[in-house]
């Protein structure tokens, strides 16, 4: 019994000892993890057909809104990303402490943020494109974006990309919407008057559309003739500069979500039907708000400002003891905290930065001219 035990010993012991020589402790330095392979650089990416940056929320460097990215850097970096064949993939972090921790790991290809150049980031880091961005994003200092010392095959190509594209930067981040036929439809606005006919009771020449529509979600017809005149003042033909389209202001995503083409978003009565119908969708977003007056604010927030923005509001709303489920003075005032790093970085928002000022004022105007509507139109 004591020889088998001891054979058993020595067995597994010669077992741990060749497992201990076969697989070495791996040198988890700066370039070297296990995310980070050994000659990793622009023909690995390019094979695995993704390039992937890294950066953090705000305006000029991404956002989120209807589930689109925006931001000025984002729409840069996706034309590179076209330019090598790959497509993008945006990985948003906290803070720039993550940012260079994800990027030593391999975890991302580029920190794709206006990083404020150092000494000392430019002997550990490639520094790209530097007077392109510090010029094209007018920064008071030079910043760049970076991408590892091992890889400088991306470097370069990134480099020279930027040089050759500058000139572009403009056209790149100008929103653009394109129908199936390859039409273009760039930012514009024809504002009516906000009341056509006064003594006619008349608000606008939609003003059957809003009273056929008004019925199919139970609004008052004028509470839509307000709605419509915030988002188009009135015009069919209106594009914004987000790429927003027609009368309710349908974004692409959004008008496809509810039968909406871009070319049949330019007709009044669909893009209205179309409006409606989400205006629905949102609503039963809200149906555990019980007060109808308060869901309507919900409504029109997200909107606006997309549900997902609304309910981290909430979530904000909720942590820090205010009522989740009351519009003013409550959610409305986390909805302009959105735009502030301290409050769209909070572990309980997951879609980050939010433009919130503008969302906050979508409410309360439309509110404001349904009340004008209510006194003047009889």
């Amino acid at each position: 019994m004591n020889q088998l035990k001891f054979t058993y010993v020595l067995l597994l012991s010669a077992v741990m000892l060749f497992s201990c020589k076969e697989q070495p402790t791996k040198d988890l330095g700066v370039f070297n993890t296990p995310n980070a392979d050994a000659g990793f650089d622009l023909d690995g990416i390019q094979q695995g057909g993704e390039l992937i940056i890294l950066t953090l929320y705000g305006p000029q460097s991404y956002f989120e809104f209807y589930g689109e990215g925006f931001g000025t850097q984002y729409k840069i970096a996706d034309e590179y990303a076209k330019s090598i064949g790959c497509t993008l993939r945006v990985e948003v972090l906290r803070n720039e402490n993550d940012l260079f921790e994800k990027l030593n790991n391999g975890d991302g290809d580029i920190i794709a943020y206006q990083v404020a150049l150092t000494d000392s980031l430019s002997e550990e880091y490639i520094a790209c494109g530097e007077k392109e961005l510090t010029h094209f994003i007018d920064s008071m200092k030079p910043i760049a974006w970076l991408v590892r010392n091992d890889m400088p095959m991306l470097a370069q190509s990134l480099n020279e990309w930027m040089g050759e594209n500058k000139d572009n930067f403009l056209a790149m981040t100008t929103i653009k919407v394109a129908d199936d036929h390859g039409h273009v439809y760039t930012p514009r606005r024809h504002t009516y008057s906000p009341i056509l006919n006064l003594a006619k009771g008349q608000i606008s020449v939609h003003d059957n559309l809003f009273k056929k529509y008004s019925v199919n979600i139970g609004y008052d017809w004028k509470l839509l003739a307000a709605q419509a005149y915030q988002e188009s003042g009135f015009d069919p033909s209106a594009v914004s500069y987000m790429g927003a389209l027609g009368l309710m202001q349908l974004m692409p995503r959004t008008a496809q979500s509810v039968g909406v083409s871009i070319a049949q978003a330019f007709d009044p009565e669909t893009n209205l039907r179309g409006a409606v119908k989400y205006l629905n969708k949102l609503n039963q977003h809200y149906a555990s708000i019980s007060d109808r007056n308060e869901r309507l604010c919900f409504v029109l927030a997200a909107y606006n400002g997309g549900e997902g923005h609304v309910d981290d509001a909430r979530q904000l709303a909720k942590k820090y003891g205010k009522d989740p489920n009351r519009w003013q003075g409550n959610v409305d005032q986390f909805v302009l905290h959105l735009s502030e790093s301290r409050y769209f970085n909070d572990p309980v928002v997951s879609y980050g930065y939010m433009r919130g000022s503008e969302t906050y004022n979508y409410v309360y105007s439309i509110l404001d001219r349904w009340r004008t509507y209510q006194r003047q139109v009889r």
